[in-house]
């Protein structure tokens, strides 16, 4: 199978990767031959690792580097069966690559995007063969990240669909299908994790430190929302925020924070930057958390349960079925556990107690309990 992927910044690369290990032979295409050439050492660097630490023989981690063609040419992707763009987040040039690439491929190429904010749909109006298109949305980095979220455009065929779904399984990923929506799964689901994180610093409720030291080791996280927001990029994690806020039409579940929005504009971005809401700096001295169980369990149960009510509306508008919506969670952003599964765990009375308190507290509509959680509570069902 030949695979072509657009775009060699670190999302292209890791795919590429992904593709080659799997044995296809990849073109790798990029405008900018010092970025290809970065793409390359990069990709020896991690296969030097790699034999290292004896995941790949010194014969495979050459097979793997030879297997993929480093490309300025768009033409070379000619004969590809399957084309993965990974590019800038602009509506206008995907949509003129998506016009050059029609032209150079087979009637019978697939052609997708890696977009983790932009329509589906609208990407694929692009084409002559609007059918041939879908989003294929993998995680960062790619070759270590199970999840691929596979998105149909309304346009995409279901042959196309499966085809692709088929393939993505074969390179070993875990798979789940997604209605074109914003934020598709993951993006969407998560959203609780990080506001209402922020609302309760912001409100004085407990400081950082706190709440990452909660989320971690009472709710069992790998990391705290403070930490995974600096870890992220204020820039990156705010834009997607605000994108999810304006796609859904300014449903108030997605408000952005003003907190968040002051430490994009400041510069402080997280770790990249050496500072966010912890400073990097050598030496630098960050609060110690208050480790008070009562305060810990509240905090671990507010965000929970906002997060289990995010997860029940997605299952509710249909944008994914229980089972895929749990794996995109456990695997696309490391949650301990699904979280609709938590909820059957928790039990859907308790759920619904909690958001009702939240909505009597404050009357935001942030806070409105799920209708599905409301009905599956009331008759003490579950999930599963």
């Amino acid at each position: 199978m030949k695979v072509g992927v657009i775009g060699c910044g670190t999302m292209g690369s890791g795919i590429a990767q992904v593709a080659s290990t799997a044995n296809c032979e990849v073109v790798l295409y990029d405008l900018n031959k010092d970025a290809l050439a970065n793409s390359k050492a990069a990709l020896a660097k991690v296969m030097a690792r790699l034999v290292e630490k004896g995941r790949q023989t010194e014969d495979s981690a050459q097979a793997i580097q030879q297997r993929i063609l480093y490309s300025t040419e768009l033409t070379d992707m000619q004969g590809s069966d399957f084309v993965i763009e990974a590019i800038i987040e602009n509506l206008e040039i995907k949509h003129k690559v998506f016009k050059s690439l029609e032209a150079i491929v087979s009637e019978d190429c697939i052609i997708a995007s890696n977009t983790s904010s932009l329509s589906i749909t609208s990407l694929a109006a692009s084409l002559q063969n609007p059918e041939r298109f879908v989003g294929v949305h993998f995680f960062n980095p790619a070759p270590l990240m199970k999840l691929v979220e596979i998105i149909p455009a309304v346009q995409t065929s279901n042959d196309i669909l499966e085809k692709t779904k088929k393939t993505i399984d074969a390179w070993g990923k875990v798979t789940v299908k997604v209605k074109d929506t914003p934020g598709f799964i993951v993006n969407k689901v998560a959203r609780p994790f990080y506001s209402e994180a922020i609302k309760m610093y912001e409100e004085g409720i407990a400081d950082v430190a706190t709440i990452d030291w909660a989320m971690r080791e009472l709710g069992g996280f790998r990391m705290g929302p403070f930490q995974l927001m600096d870890f992220i990029g204020h820039d990156v994690n705010y834009i997607v925020t605000e994108t999810v806020f304006k796609a859904f039409y300014y449903d108030g579940r997605y408000k952005p924070s003003f907190t968040q929005k002051r430490l994009s504009e400041a510069g402080y971005l997280g770790r990249k930057s050496g500072r966010g809401f912890y400073n990097y700096a050598e030496g630098a001295e960050n609060p110690e958390p208050i480790k008070d169980g009562m305060l810990g369990e509240y905090i671990v149960s507010r965000i929970v349960v906002m997060l289990i009510n995010e997860a029940a509306d997605t299952l509710h508008v249909n944008i994914a079925d229980s089972k895929d919506i749990d794996l995109a969670m456990v695997n696309g952003v490391n949650y301990p556990k699904g979280l609709l599964a938590w909820a059957d765990e928790k039990g859907l009375p308790y759920c619904v107690s909690v958001m009702d308190e939240l909505f009597e507290e404050y009357r935001e509509e942030r806070y409105r309990c799920s209708p599905i959680l409301r009905k599956l509570g009331k008759s003490n069902s579950t999930f599963f």
